[in-house]
Formats: C-alpha cells, structure tokens, sequence
C-alpha cells in the first residue's frame, strides 16, 4: 500500500513512483526498504468493486505463497493456505484493527484499506500462538483531510453456475439401465421401456437458475477539528443459484447489513483516542445439499408425480427428489455481530509510545433447521418432521499494551517493542428439537413447544449437541528492530505465550525469531548507475506454535447394559470405550527463507524471489494404535502424531509505468512452487481417513505422502474377455468390462496388499497474473489464475449404490464390447468398480480468467457541473471462463477438512458472475 506520500528531493522520476511504501507488520508499520520478512501486501483498489461478499475472495491469485480456494455458497468464506498445509486443525487468522479474528465475512471490502499477509515464521512470530497457520493484518479506512468526502459504490449483478456437467437423458439411462441387467446376468430381469418412463427430467435445471447479486454502500470521511473519522453504511444481497420454490425455503440466498465508524480524537499533542466499531447482521439461507442428489436423479422421473400432484419419490434408486429437497426442507442463520476496539496512545520524552488497546467480538447466532417427512419414501414410509433450533453466543476480548522506543544515533536507527497481551475465547450454546412442529413456511410457525418429544439444553448445560467452553491465552513479546544506514537490517523479537488448553506442565512456550537484511542498493559500488533503484537480500528464521488442536481431558465411559455379576448379584458397571491422550500438548512450527528484491527502472519494474522452508512437528491428529481391549477408537487414537514440512519457491514481478498523462499500463505476475510431505508419524503408525463406501476410506496419512493423499487400486485396464480374466491375478469380483487392478506385490492375488498411492490434492504450483490500464477516461483490467500438479478425487462419481444416473461422459466413453474401452468400465451394479481407485482420481489442473473489468470515468467538467467530484461506470465478469479437463462442476474444490481437500462431495458449485456497477465521489 502507498501511504504517507513523500517524494524526494533531487529526483527526475514520475512522483508516483517515488512514494514510500509501508506496510503493516505485527502491532505496527514499518517501510517495505526496510521489512526483513515475507509479506505480501494487497492494496483498496484490489478488493474494490468486485462481487464477493468475503474481501479474500477479490485477492485470489493475487498475493505469491497464498493459495485461496472460493465457496460457491453465498456468504461462504474461502480457505487460506499460506506456504501450504501445516495443521489439520488452525485457521490462518486475521487481526482487524486490532482483533485476532478466524473469519471477516462480517467485513465489506469497501471498508478496507490494506492488507498485509504475513508469511514467513519471523514475521508472524510477534504474534505467537495467535498465527501459526498464517495471519493477514487488515487496516480499514480512516478520515483524513478537512472537507468531509462522501463515497457511493454500487454494482447489480447476475450470476450463473458454469461449466454444468452434463447428464445422460432418459434414453441414454434406460440403455444403460437395461445393459447393466444384461452385465451382471441377472435372474429373470424386466427391461425398462419409454412407454412406461416417458419423462425426459433434467434435474440440474430443476435445482439451479440464475439469480441476483446487489450491493449498495455509502462512507463519509474527513476532519471536524481534532476529530478524524470514517463512517459507513453497506447492505450485500445475494439470492444464490439454488432455485427454491414453494415460497418456504429461499435457497442459499445470503444477505449482509453492515455498518461501520471509525474515530481517532488528537486530545493533546501527545495524546490521541479512539474507537473502531463494527457492526453487522447477516442471514444465511441453508439448502440441504441437493447437487449431489440432482447428479445421482434418474431423468426418467419428474418432481411432481402426475396423478397424485405430490412429489415423486423414485422406485428405481433411492435417491432423494432435490426439488422437494429444496421446496421443504428449511434452514437459516441468523446472526449478529459486533466488534469494538477502544484505543490510546501516549506519546512521552519525545522517544516513547504507550499504546493500549482493548477489543471485543461479540456474536450472537440463531439458527434452526426443519426437516420433512421422508422426501423420497411413499406415504406409509415417512418420518414425523423434525425441528432443531441453536442459539449460540460467541465472547472474545483481547486486551493488547504495548510500549515502543524509537531512536536514531547517526546512522545506526533503532526501535523497540514491549507488550503484554491477554485474550479471552467463550462459547455457549442452547439447543432444542421436537417433531412434528406445524411448519406453515413462516418463522413464526418454528415453534419448538409447538411440536411434540421435545429436548432442551440452556446455555449452562453441557449435553447433546452442546459444547461450551471458555479459553485463554496471556502473553509477553517483545521485539527489536534496527538497521544502519539504511543498509543492514536485524529484526529479532520473541513471544511467551501461556494458554488454559494445556495442562500446567506444558501450558507455556516461548516463540523466538530473528531476520536480516543487506540493502545492496544502498552501498556505494551502486551509486554510479540509475537502473536499480533497490536490491535486497533477506533471510529469515521463526518458531510458531498451535494451541488449537482436538483434545479431550477426561475418558469418556459406557454404561454396560446388563451390568457385571458378582455370583448371582448383578450391579451397574461402566468401563473405558474410548482411550484418550490427556498429555496432548503444543503443535510447533519452525520455518525459514531467503529472499531477493530488486526495483528498477525509477521502481516501474519490481521483482520479489523467495525460498521456503517449513517444518511442523507434534501435529495433532488421529492414528491407528492397533487392537486395543475395549476401545472404539483403536483405528483413531488422536495425539500429538504427525510432522510434515513445506518448501518452495515464490516469485512475483510487477510493472507499472505511466507512458504520459493519459496512458498508463501495469502488469504483474506470480509463481508459488510447493512440495508437502508428511515426514514421520508416531510409531510409524498410518489413518485411513476421509470419505468411505462400505467402509474403504480413500485418503491415508502415512509418511512419506503428501497430506490428503489418496489411497486405493491402480487400474491397469478393463477387462475385454475371459481368456484376459482367467490369465490375470486372482482378483473379487473379476468380471468382463470390469476394471483390471494391478498385482503390485506380485503374489498373484489383488488385496489390500496391492493399494497404492493415487495422487494428491495439493498443487505443485499455482500462478496468477493480469494487466490494467488507462487510456484517458476509460480503464481495463484483467486477472487471471490457476494451478497445476494436483489431483481431485471425484467422489461424486464413485458412490454408486444401484441405479443412480451416470454421466454423459460416462456414456461416451464406457466399456460396451470388447474393444470399445479400456479405461471407463461397464455399467454394472458389480462393488469391485467402486472400491477407492485410480479411475476416479482426476487432474485438478486449471487457469481461469478471475475478472474482467471496464470502466469510464465521466470527464471531470461534467463531473462538476454535477457537484460530483467523480463518476465512474464499469462493467465486469468474475469467472467467465475456466479451461480444466475435470468431470465436475469446478475444479476449484473447497473442503473445510484439511484431510479431505480434494474430494468432490457435493460441493456447491462456483458461479459467473456479470455485475454493472457505479462509483460516486463527492
């Protein structure tokens, strides 16, 4: 970000590009010459005017080291990975003006100012425990200058789902339908008609439509005497894809009210107050996940049965209807939150800054489900309805005081940091249900004391579904900046953090860092020359530690059911069902890197080349521990188990000249190389993780793999006729047209013995790149990003129970004769097929324009003949256009699980979204 806008002295270059830059860094500011870690900074016009209701959705592909993965669901928040996986469990957080947050989904991106993204262990260490999987500090907006300027920005968009995977129709299902009966020899088969199946459905038109995006916000800004303030109002709607009828669900629709105030009073020269204040309400509508449904609907049934006017439930599979799904099944979130942060500064003896800073994070959230009856089963079959209702309330507070000294002696420039910090994290939860509640479509018919076999808890009670808890963590850091005219750079600080998770043996850990930098540019064999403006090396070492992990204090017990019997004396027994480690302590992180930057051409062209390495030992997650007497969990014993590390390289250009008064051209760029790999597991244990059919998980975590490393059979080809069946390994369910697994042992047996690693999710690489511009009034701009190096696993596809539709690609390209394949199977209702293997692990690789956006700046004359200071028009297109060989909707997978990354399990699809949009100032 450009702030404090200086130019210097005795210098031809364009003053824009001799304006300091200065980022934001852990509980301060310091020049980008002068920064020894890796940050990446996003700057306000990066987040503005694009339609995403969560700010890091607008910075994907924008920021090398940081991979960004998109929810489709409206007001969904992305998932951020910085220099890739090192905790099944943390979230990157981020600090808001002062509060540690793990979701800004309450923020609107015209709010914000900057971002910085802290990257590198040195970098993050000043906030210790807080940060171990990544942090991004967020500045938002404050006054400035003595006339109140008043902003106006709004955009109406539409948006769209994409790249729809396209179905067989109903005569392509019944061949197939009829060829399965044929494959698998069944008795006495009945052969499906059109006659008696005359509907041709497409049920991924019954579920989506084109929908509405809006978003409306107003700020004022600027001085009234010693007050600074910004203030502002902002309303986002987004109705969502999901086409809910009836009048009773709404869909996924999502819909945000925020307002925003922040103020900063100048009491005294040296003392200066003031409040940032955040409020926001927000409702997000719930569909019970129909996609998958709608991939898995034979086309030949209609939603509503035709002689009954109820809805169809399938008698072929038993797949619930998606449209009835979305028609009746009703769920929402409510929520209000509000975050405040009171601070002051002390400035005395000229060289010292006291500054004491109190924040809170308020959240209350209501939130209830209501499921039908039975929505694929005929009347006799179906369930009472069921109404759950949450309401949870969410109480943070950080109370941060720091004291800094900074000081210049000649060339040698020193400043130094001492704090305290103390955070409070409480949760509860009040939680009831009850059947058969009169749901008329109303909010005011969700009456749990309506219905009947009801359950309660109060906020107090820890009982089903409930799970209040309350945590803490105090701290002391302190760190130490100081360079030497500007060449030679230290920054060293340290951190002890002490958390209420762990037990007083391990409660504490102390988080040292250190880096340095040689400003080459600045020494006197550079002076000579007028093509490199900075040349920097750095490097830089830093230990992280995570307090976030699963644990449990106390063994949980089962009652026996017939008790023990002592003679002929029965008493009540208990005894252990579950082993659990109470010693479960810190996962620790330790991290290092090297880096050049380089500006040249008066700091037109800026380069940025950094190495990686990233090690995190005592990974908390489960493993096998072997058969143990009595426990359940013997198969995921959950301890300090894992270690993995991360390296890779980062490198980002940017140019950005103004060739005259009415052009100027940018270009940037960045690459992001990433190796994962799980480097030991306690007791060279292994899991079996992520999702399953009949119980074959098809992720394992084992050492020597990259985490979420799928795990099956190698497929080595179809079987074309029995001579190659009765040659090949003895194999279950061996059948013409069936897949061919390898013997990888060579004993002439396929079994468990012969899975294999398939691929993982994790992308070797990801890139992002664009160009802007500015010719006179108008301006242009285009992004675009990707990945390459991963795998996705297409769950989507494999669960196959019986009769569930297949896809057109499917049918193009199936086994229907010897000959005709030998990489898709036949149809076949035959298990073998869907065993976890290599047929359903697919490229994730893509490259997507991200945005497209043309604006026209009205000419400033007629601007002002408005009383307008500027008005600007644009047009723009989010995700346009992907290129990727993926059978899925998207290969943009988000999955909150870390294990499961790259399983495609129903996940909401990513939309195109084309919005019109306008920018006042005055």
């Amino acid at each position: 970000m450009n702030v404090n806008a200086q130019t210097q002295p005795k210098d031809t270059a364009a003053k824009e590009q001799k304006i300091d830059e200065v980022v934001l860094i852990g509980y301060g500011s310091q020049k980008k010459e002068n920064v020894t870690g890796s940050i990446g900074v996003v700057s306000a016009k990066d987040l503005a005017n694009k339609p995403n209701a969560n700010p890091l959705s607008s910075i994907q592909g924008k920021v090398a080291g940081v991979q960004i993965l998109n929810s489709g669901a409206p007001g969904g928040s992305p998932r951020v990975d910085i220099r890739g996986i090192g905790s099944l469990t943390g979230k990157t957080v981020f600090i808001v003006d002062g509060m540690i947050t793990d979701d800004i989904s309450f923020l609107s991106p015209q709010d914000i100012e900057s971002m910085s993204v802290l990257k590198d262990p040195s970098s993050l260490a000043i906030y210790g425990a807080r940060a171990s999987n990544g942090a991004v500090i967020i500045k938002t907006k404050a006054g400035r200058g003595k006339k109140p300027v008043f902003n106006f920005n709004s955009y109406l968009g539409i948006k769209t789902v994409t790249n729809i995977p396209k179905m067989v129709n109903s005569d392509q299902y019944l061949q197939l339908y009829n060829e399965k009966l044929i494959n698998d020899k069944a008795k006495d088969p009945v052969f499906l008609n059109r006659s008696s199946y005359p509907n041709d459905t497409d049920w991924f038109k019954e579920i989506f439509r084109t929908s509405i995006i809006n978003s409306n916000d107003i700020s004022a800004s600027g001085t009234l005497g010693k007050l600074n303030y910004y203030v502002s109002v902002g309303n986002l709607q987004d109705e969502g894809n999901l086409a809910a009828g009836q009048g009773i669900n709404s869909g996924s629709g999502f819909n945000r009210f925020n307002t925003k105030a922040n103020l900063s009073y100048k009491i005294t020269d040296n003392i200066t107050i003031g409040n940032n204040f955040t409020f926001s309400k927000m409702r997000t509508d719930h569909a019970n996940n129909p996609v998958l449904d709608a991939y898995s609907s034979p086309p030949v049934y209609t939603p509503i049965n035709p002689d009954t006017g109820d809805y169809q439930y399938f008698t072929l599979a038993k797949v619930p209807n998606s449209r009835a799904k979305l028609d009746l099944f009703r769920s929402q979130t409510r929520e209000e939150r509000l975050l405040n942060n009171i601070w002051g500064e002390y400035k005395f003896l000229k060289d010292f800054t006291l500054r004491i800073s109190y924040s809170t994070d308020n959240i209350n959230s209501n939130k209830y489900e209501f499921t039908p009856t039975s929505w694929y089963a005929p009347v006799a079959e179906q369930k009472p309805n069921k109404l759950i209702t949450r309401d949870s309330r969410t109480r943070n507070y950080i109370w941060d005081n720091t004291l800094s000294w900074k000081k210049d002696f000649g060339k040698h420039n020193l400043e130094v940091l001492a704090g305290f910090s103390r955070t409070r994290n409480s949760y509860s939860q009040a939680y009831a249900e009850a059947l058969n509640v009169n749901y008329d479509g109303t909010n005011a018919s969700m009456d749990i004391s309506k219905g009947t076999d009801i359950y309660r808890t109060d906020f107090e009670y820890k009982g089903r579904d409930v799970i209040p808890y309350q945590d803490r963590i105090q701290s002391f850091f302190g760190r130490l900046n100081y360079d030497y005219d500007g060449k030679y750079l230290v920054n060293a600080s340290v951190r002890r953090d002490g958390t209420s998770k762990y037990s007083a043996n391990d409660r504490s850990r102390v988080f040292p860092a250190v880096s340095a930098g040689w400003v080459i540019s600045r020494e006197n064999f550079m002076s000579g020359q007028n093509v490199v403006n900075l040349l920097k090396l750095r490097a830089s070492w830093g230990k992280l530690g995570n307090p976030d992990v699963q644990r449990a204090y106390t063994l949980n017990t089962t009652i026996l059911e017939g008790g023990a019997y002592f003679g002929n004396s029965g008493y009540p027994a208990q005894t252990i069902d579950t082993v659990i480690d109470p010693n479960i302590g810190w996962e620790t992180t330790t991290g290092k890197d090297i880096g050049l930057e380089m500006a040249m051409f008066n700091n037109k062209l800026k380069i940025d080349a950094t190495y990686f390495d990233k090690d995190t030992k005592d990974v908390v997650y489960g493993i096998v521990q072997g058969m143990v007497s009595g426990a359940s969990n013997w198969n995921n014993f959950i301890t300090n188990a894992y270690s993995f590390n991360n390296k890779g390289f980062e490198f980002s250009v940017n140019y950005d000249t103004k060739i005259n008064d009415h052009i100027r051209i940018g270009v940037y760029g960045n690459l992001t190389t990433l190796t994962n790999k799980i480097t030991s597991v306690l007791n060279d244990s292994y899991l079996n993780a992520g999702a399953s059919l009949y119980g074959n998980s098809i992720i394992r975590l084992q050492e020597g793999q990259a985490v979420g490393s799928y795990y099956g059979y190698q497929v080595a080809g179809v079987f074309q006729n029995q001579a190659e069946v009765d040659a090949a390994a003895t194999q279950n369910g061996a059948q013409i047209g069936g897949f061919k697994f390898a013997d990888l042992d060579g004993n002439g047996v396929i079994d468990v013995r012969d899975k294999t690693f398939l691929g993982n999710p994790i992308p070797k690489g990801t890139y992002g790149f664009g160009v802007n511009m500015k010719v006179y009034d108008f301006d242009f701009a285009i992004d675009f990003q990707g990945v390459f190096g991963n795998k996705i696993y297409n769950f989507n596809r494999e669960q196959r129970y019986g009769n569930e539709s297949w896809d057109l690609d499917f049918y193009n390209n199936r086994w229907h004769g010897a000959g005709t394949s030998n990489a898709y199977p036949m149809a076949t209702n035959n298990q073998a097929i869907i065993l976890p293997n290599s047929f359903y692990v697919e490229d994730g690789s893509y490259i997507r324009i991200r945005n497209i956006q043309v604006g026209y700046n009205l000419p400033t004359s007629f601007a002002k003949s408005m009383s307008i200071t500027k008005l600007r028009l644009y047009v723009s297109a989010q995700n346009p256009w992907t290129s990727f060989k993926y059978n899925g909707f998207s290969p943009e997978i988000l999955n909150t699980d870390r294990v499961q990354m790259g399983v495609d399990n129903n996940i909401y699809p990513i939309s195109a979204i084309y919005t019109l949009g306008l920018n006042v100032t005055f």
